[in-house]
């Protein structure tokens, strides 16, 4: 909001809504859907901070406390009534704090950082969500909701039928919050449609003035009152039925800073690109499943050589034939947990490269594909690709997966020679940054690593979104 007129008139329509809580059908129901999808998106973990933004007057402030009675809430908004107004259900735990969502005054870590149906009166959203994400504790979740274009679709059409200009807000399409998403955070959004029933056109009216949400769009004066009457007497004949479209996302952020080093297939160079991060980096390394150890030495052991003096973590698992972790465990009756596969804690100033096994799609354990791994632990993805004939089929659709899950991409490191046109449509189609490409090295050893690893960018590079 960053018009100062268009933005106080949006705060006067709030503060001025005292009807707001008995009017309220919608934004109760996404917040209870928004807090449902924060508790799986918790998993179990128990936040001890919650910082809300846009809380209005308490909806979705009393299911926070009530999913998680011992955290911390700093619940805020823009519009100093509303926060009366929720100041008055006695929340236990929780600061009421005047703050414009898109200016945070407030400091971290939280563990949670959640706002209901307050994304779409923000005029630069991804950069707030970049700001909510900057406060989150490791591992911290950032859900929100907003509404999207669709939204009184009935409304506009019984305005187009009498030659009027809708004034209603211009709300986002589905395919522009995807970049609203917080730089390398996991996480996807999900859509759905609410038809809510209203007994006329004018108690639809009534119902925006009742919720504030009954200002024009910026540069655009309210519709005179004869029109309005005409367009209600139209949505009357439609059965005065309106559509809500809300867009629900929850995102975590890195809960360690690194990234998990997958492929496009066995063989790929996974490897081979993880002792140039690791050295490039000075990060520590971890192989959790290693399988085919009666015919190599295994990775842990060529990483520590190839990436002299790096810290290796010993695997969680380790299986003689060369099968996938799952078929190799199962050949020795073994079994690995997934709590055996709990990312290891990495101290501050210090970065972890995670080695999966094979590709994306690869059994992991009896339960988990590599893929589950990869939205288990949150990590940012470092996709390694072969540069020649066939990579375009195999990491296109290792991307997708990939996305389908929420996982982020930090980029794709090309195999092989180099193929401008593989590189150019891989980019583009992918839509992934080339964080490097690795040729041909006749000799395998510490000192063709480190050229290599020369080649790779910075870690603050990496978290720079391109």
């Amino acid at each position: 909001m960053t018009d100062p007129q268009h933005r106080e008139r949006i705060r006067r329509s709030f503060d001025r809504a005292e009807g707001y809580d008995g009017a309220a059908t919608l934004q109760r129901l996404a917040a209870h859907s928004l807090a449902a999808r924060l508790v799986r998106a918790l998993d179990g973990r128990k936040p001890t901070r919650i910082l809300e933004i846009g809380c209005g007057t308490g909806l979705l402030t009393e299911l926070l406390a009530r999913n998680w009675p011992e955290a911390q809430i700093v619940a805020t908004d823009f519009a100093p009534q509303m926060l009366e107004r929720a100041s008055r259900r006695a929340i236990p735990r929780t600061e009421f704090k005047l703050m414009d969502a898109a200016n945070p005054t407030v400091e971290g870590p939280f563990d949670v950082v959640c706002g209901n149906l307050v994304m779409q009166w923000l005029e630069q959203p991804a950069q707030v969500m970049e700001r909510l994400g900057g406060l989150l504790a490791p591992g911290g979740v950032l859900a929100v909701s907003t509404l999207l274009d669709g939204t009184f679709a009935e409304w506009k059409a019984a305005c187009a039928s009498e030659g009027v200009q809708p004034a209603t807000p211009h709300y986002p399409q589905a395919g522009q919050i995807q970049a609203w998403t917080p730089w390398l955070f996991a996480g996807l959004w999900e859509s759905e449609s609410c038809v809510q029933a209203f007994g006329s056109g004018l108690e639809f009216v009534r119902h925006l003035k009742a919720t504030g949400a009954s200002v024009p769009q910026a540069g655009r004066k309210p519709m005179g009152a004869v029109a309005l009457r005409r367009v209600a007497r139209r949505l009357d004949h439609s059965g005065a039925a309106i559509t809500w479209q809300l867009a629900y996302g929850c995102f975590r952020k890195p809960p360690v800073a690194g990234v998990f080093v997958t492929g496009t297939d066995t063989g790929v160079g996974k490897t081979l690109v993880s002792a140039c991060l690791v050295r490039r980096w000075q990060a520590i390394y971890w192989k959790p499943l290693q399988s085919g150890l009666a015919d190599e030495a295994g990775d842990t052991s060529t990483v520590a050589h190839l990436a002299q003096g790096a810290e290796c973590l010993p695997p969680a698992g380790a299986f003689q034939a060369s099968l996938s972790p799952q078929a190799a465990a199962e050949a020795e009756g073994a079994h690995v947990s997934r709590a055996q596969l709990a990312l290891p804690e990495v101290e501050d100033g210090r970065l972890l490269v995670v080695e999966g096994a094979g590709g994306v799609m690869v059994p992991a354990t009896d339960e988990l594909m590599m893929l589950d791994l990869a939205a288990i632990w949150g990590l940012p993805v470092v996709l390694v690709a072969r540069s020649g004939l066939g990579t375009l089929n195999h990491t296109l659709l290792s991307l997708q997966a990939l996305r389908s899950r929420g996982v982020a991409v930090a980029g794709v490191v090309l195999n092989g020679p180099p193929n401008p046109a593989n590189r150019r449509t891989i980019a583009q189609l992918g839509k992934v940054r080339i964080l490097a490409e690795v040729g041909h090295m006749p000799a395998l050893s510490p000192a063709s690593v480190a050229e290599a690893a020369a080649t790779f960018p910075a870690w603050e590079a990496v978290c720079t979104r391109p």
